[in-house]
């Protein structure tokens, strides 16, 4: 059969209660040595018997070293600890006063706004007065002094954009003067063209015959002349002084 439960209460014999103790601490004092062999840990052990007798156990028999550092732990953690509670409490405090400051701010919009008046006085009525108006004040002069801007801006503007249609004019007035040069030059040719073609035409005009220039005598001749087309030559004046013979 199998090995009943143990219950976990105080022995009341006491010859049984030192014979329980001795075995159970000398498999706890042996567990402790396995544990630090096996899993490379440095344990430490006490154990006081009901006479006040000490029992311990310690790695590489360092007590002193092992209770050392867990003072320094202990201390460590106690402070992290109170650390921890004092930022703990100053975080609660600092958020109670962000609360307050936050509804503080909202009920001051709402004045503002109009809103929730009827529970101020007169005297906080005249305040929030006072308030408006230099807040008025404040908006008007950060209005008036952008609309100086935006007019310098403008002026700005506007003389660049007048400096461009001069430059514009001046470029068109070239261009025209171009233009009439270009017109009179042509019109100044045409008439050279006419000219030559003028004096071709009479160049190639056939010679004429000037009747009156003939005796008076010749009938025949001047018969004849009569007959044929009258065709006047172009003779100087020189030659139609002295006709010939």
């Amino acid at each position: 059969m199998g090995r009943g439960k143990v219950q976990l209460k105080r022995i009341e014999n006491k010859i049984n209660r030192q014979v329980t103790f001795s075995k159970r601490r000398s498999g706890l004092l042996k567990k402790a040595h396995e544990i630090s062999v096996l899993c490379d840990a440095e344990v430490a052990l006490i154990i006081f018997s009901t006479k006040g007798k000490l029992y311990e156990y310690a790695t590489d028999s360092c007590m002193d070293k092992i209770l050392e550092q867990y003072e320094r732990y202990s201390y460590a953690e106690k402070v992290l600890i109170s650390a921890e509670s004092e930022i703990q409490g100053n975080w609660c405090h600092e958020y109670r006063k962000l609360k307050a400051k936050v509804e503080t701010i909202q009920k001051c919009q709402k004045h503002l706004m109009g809103e929730d008046i009827e529970t101020l006085n007169l005297k906080e009525l005249q305040q929030l007065e006072q308030q408006l108006e230099s807040s008025l004040k404040h908006i008007r002069s950060r209005k008036s002094q952008l609309m100086l801007e935006s007019i310098s801006e403008l002026q700005r503007k506007e003389k660049s954009l007048q400096e461009e249609n001069k430059v514009l004019q001046k470029e068109l007035v070239e261009k025209q003067k171009v233009h009439r040069h270009q017109v009179q030059w042509d019109q100044a040719q045409q008439p050279q063209s006419s000219s030559s073609y003028s004096s071709f035409m009479v160049r190639e005009a056939p010679p004429t015959t000037n009747i009156s220039n003939y005796p008076a005598g010749a009938g025949g001749g001047m018969e004849r002349a009569a007959e044929q087309p009258q065709v006047r030559i172009g003779l100087p004046p020189w030659m139609l002084s002295h006709p010939s013979g």
